[in-house]
């Protein structure tokens, strides 16, 4: 009896064309090691980089690290290369490149960059890590604020107006009591009113949701300046002085070297981000609530066949989400500037939902990546005081730079809950 033979379609792609999303990430590594490589060899550096580790009130002292410049850089960018080639090794084979490479290469090509920076100068990595941590702080929540909404099914796009409203209010209730936890509060109200309105025009008008978003954002913005220019700069010291919340140092903990100064001389904010990505990632994937909210996000018919109420869940998860986004308005107003000005989130609110995507709609990633553009942020602002001839309009764009390449596939192929952006419509 002869074997039966199967047909074979000698058109049929391999797996590498079959999945071309594999090839983004070794694209951008390549890309953005080209761009490292080019800069270097148009404006060679000379001297040695130093790398400052200690900090007052440390245990010990670590001492400073100073290399060749030169040499550092070209050995991040040979690295990067290597982690290019087998990202691409990967893609060909069909497979996703390993997060741990990504990691790597982006750990490389920073060090690169910032080796080639400080050339000749000495950077205060303690400072500059302890200060990204703190700008990182109003996109984690708002990046939070962005996962909770799209696992429920809506599209937040009005991150940034949940941010400055929650500023705002901060601003406002701070200052008329004299305290900034009562600020934070009223942050807290100011986030769920624009989450609120977001619901009534997504969830229960079928609105489309990025429009929704973007209206929401504009509308804060005329509102909040409109306020300011009629209202806060008339009676400043009544309604735009608001108090600050004190850094807290943790005992012990405050005196490690490196980690000390960088996480635990923080102010309670930052110690309230601490809380709230490990309680928004365990109640998503570990509690019969976030089973409710994945399974809205997902496939809400479902959800409701098996009794569960996909407008109130929706509802109930975007009024969460943005009274975490509005926590990280009062970031702004209660920790970093003394007042409340006119557009100052600058946009951050976008930033936070490229971290949700960069992120993969995922708490913790979502997190890291916020991470990742608070640090860029803050190099521009050390590289000035350090007086490193980078251009400052080089170091203003680079957050969005960060973002753009990011965005543009730098971890690989990342799908959105299914339903995300899908009024639900009960027959």
């Amino acid at each position: 009896m002869s074997a039966v033979e199967l047909p074979v379609n000698n058109d049929a792609p391999g797996t590498a064309e079959r999945i071309p999303g594999l090839w983004k990430t070794p694209g951008v590594m390549g890309v953005f090691t080209v761009l490292v490589a080019l800069l270097v060899l148009t404006n060679p550096r000379s001297g040695d980089s130093t790398f400052r580790w200690a900090r007052d009130g440390d245990w010990f002292t670590i001492p400073d690290v100073s290399l060749p410049a030169n040499l550092i850089v070209w050995t991040t960018v040979t690295l990067c290369l290597l982690c290019a080639a087998y990202a691409a090794w990967c893609s060909f084979a069909g497979r996703k490149t390993p997060l741990v490479v990504v990691a790597a290469f982006a750990v490389f090509a920073v060090s690169g960059f910032l080796a080639w920076a400080v050339a000749g100068k000495t950077l205060p990595v303690v400072g500059l890590l302890s200060g990204a941590l703190a700008l990182a702080v109003p996109l984690v929540f708002g990046a939070l604020g962005g996962v909770l909404g799209e696992r429920a099914g809506v599209v937040n796009i009005a991150i940034d107006g949940q941010l400055l409203f929650g500023a705002f209010g901060a601003a406002i209730a701070a200052s008329l009591t004299g305290s900034p936890w009562v600020g934070l509060i009223a942050a807290m109200i100011a986030g769920m009113l624009v989450a609120l309105l977001l619901g009534l025009f997504a969830i229960t008008y079928w609105v489309q949701q990025v429009i929704v978003g973007v209206v929401l954002n504009v509308l804060v913005i005329g509102f909040t300046s409109f306020m300011f220019s009629q209202v806060l700069s008339e009676n400043a010291a009544l309604l735009n002085n608001p108090p600050h919340f004190p850094r807290w140092e943790i005992p012990l903990l405050s005196g490690l070297p490196v980690l000390g100064p960088i996480f635990f001389r923080q102010t309670v904010l930052v110690y309230l981000m601490y809380a709230a990505v490990f309680l928004v990632a365990w109640a998503l994937y570990r509690s019969k609530w976030g089973l409710r909210v994945r399974a809205v996000g997902e496939h809400p018919k479902a959800a409701d066949t098996v009794g569960i109420n996909v407008i109130a869940t929706r509802y109930r998860t975007v009024l969460l989400a943005g009274a975490i986004a509005g926590i990280g308005g009062a970031t702004y107003t209660l920790v970093s500037v003394p007042s409340f000005g006119r557009e100052m989130t600058g946009g951050a609110g976008y930033i936070a939902l490229a971290a949700v995507i960069f992120g993969k709609w995922d708490p913790i990633r979502a997190t890291l990546a916020a991470l990742l553009f608070g640090f860029a942020s803050n190099v521009e602002s050390v590289l000035s005081v350090i007086g490193s001839p980078v251009p400052s309009q080089f170091m203003l764009m680079l957050p969005y730079i960060v973002t753009i390449f990011a965005v543009a596939g730098l971890v690989g192929h990342s799908r959105a809950p299914a339903a995300t952006g899908v009024p639900y419509r009960k027959a």
